[in-house]
């Protein structure tokens, strides 16, 4: 008897190529959801899973959505809006955890965790260093399949809703520190770009992935002078042709690093580790030679920040000021425009609600698309997560082989 794991799923995808029998085609049988979309309780989170054009889109095809009193209150929509586009608004919480499936877009809580009954799709965002050990036990005793929406892919292999997220973010980091310099908050009194007989602003951007990118595009189309550093070519090769203009672009060379730091007005950190902690690559050395009043804004502070210097803030009190630099340090900087950060994160879902709803529920759409079968880490209370489970030391299986068995 074959017990090795790697053995039997090479022995499925060999037994897929074999000669089948013919099979007739089936029509899927079409699936009414119930859907629950509750108010974040998660601090400063300002957005919401689903807008009331998508909550009426979803009606409209015959599926109930259940939302919670002001949970779209912080993007700017009522509860009159869900409800002229059909939602029924809940009061009580416990009415929307009871949902088959429930959209959020912060991790849950122990509290939400103990609201619902089991056998349930929970779909959010996966924090990996916020997710606690017991939260994730409790969805697994409970039978929840979870499926995190940064995790989930697009027919491209790309990961869509991360992608939006980092639009946002990147083009809003410069915005934030286009005010920062100005007078405001002890800046140097500039404006972000220049003007005739004026030397632009020079800014440093550090990363060049999608944050990176849009970071790029916004600063130079206020007209600033950019300077973008990366360990990956590749990376820097196609932000120059995705822009469609040269910039300067850099591997993190530290003497070039250095002095571009020394120079610049504005710095935005906007590298990612696939996983842990961001590498720190500017010391507090080289911020202490930086011209006073300049800006640092990490965007990976929630990945721990790649600047030395920083430290977490929040959206009350975002900035600080150390060696006479201002850092603005908040994680979730799209909570910072939330109404149109939650408009991006409904565009992506609606499709996908709709095709879980065409292939009969959320467990057919997990067998049949790759993509969104990338996002689940806990199927029918079993972890199947391979990072989760060496992180806490917990049991997990492929999710391949749990699909072949249940």
């Amino acid at each position: 008897m074959i017990t090795d794991p790697e053995t039997l799923k090479s022995l499925m995808k060999e037994g897929s190529l074999l000669p089948q029998e013919e099979m007739l085609a089936v029509k899927q049988r079409r699936g009414k959801l119930s859907i629950g979309i509750p108010k974040e309780t998660s601090f400063q989170e300002n957005r919401v899973a689903f807008i009331p054009e998508t909550v009426q889109l979803l009606v409209s095809n015959g599926h109930h959505v259940i939302v919670e009193s002001n949970a779209g209150q912080k993007s700017q929509y009522s509860d009159r809006d869900y409800a002229e586009a059909g939602a029924e608004i809940a009061l009580d919480r416990k009415a929307v955890f009871e949902s088959n499936m429930i959209f959020k877009v912060a991790p849950p809580t122990q509290e939400e965790i103990d609201l619902m009954p089991g056998d349930q799709t929970l779909i959010s965002a996966l924090q990996l260093t916020l997710q606690p050990k017991e939260t994730l036990i409790s969805l697994m005793k409970k039978q929840i399949t979870a499926i995190a929406w940064d995790y989930i892919r697009d027919d491209l292999g790309i990961f869509p809703i991360v992608r939006a997220m980092g639009e946002i973010a990147g083009t809003t980091a410069v915005l934030i520190a286009a005010e920062l310099l100005s007078n405001y908050n002890n800046g140097k009194g500039i404006m972000m770009g220049g003007v005739a007989g004026v030397r632009p602003t020079e800014v440093v951007i550090l990363g060049a992935g999608t944050v990176g990118e849009n970071a790029c595009r916004a600063a130079l189309g206020l007209g600033a002078s950019i300077k973008v550093f990366d360990n990956s070519i590749s990376k820097l090769r196609r932000l120059q042709n995705d822009i469609g203009q040269k910039v300067y672009t850099s591997v993190i060379q530290p003497k070039l690093l250095e002095k571009a730091i020394r120079r610049a007005d504005a710095v935005i950190g906007a590298i990612r580790a696939p996983f842990g902690r961001t590498p720190c690559v500017i010391t507090e050395a080289m911020i202490m030679q930086m011209k006073p009043h300049s800006v640092l804004v990490d965007i990976s502070i929630d990945q721990g920040g790649c600047f030395e210097t920083s430290r977490v803030t929040n959206h009350n009190n975002p900035t600080f000021i150390k060696h006479d630099i201002i850092h603005y340090c908040v994680p979730n900087i799209a909570s910072r425009v939330s109404r149109t950060a939650s408009i991006a994160l409904s565009n992506i879902f609606t499709p996908i609600v709709l095709e879980i709803g065409e292939s009969g529920g959320c467990k057919n759409m997990i067998r049949k698309d790759a993509g969104f079968r990338s996002g689940v880490y806990v199927y029918k209370g079993k972890l199947t997560s391979q990072i989760l489970g060496k992180v806490f030391d917990l049991p997990y299986k492929d999710i391949e082989l749990l699909l072949a068995a249940f």
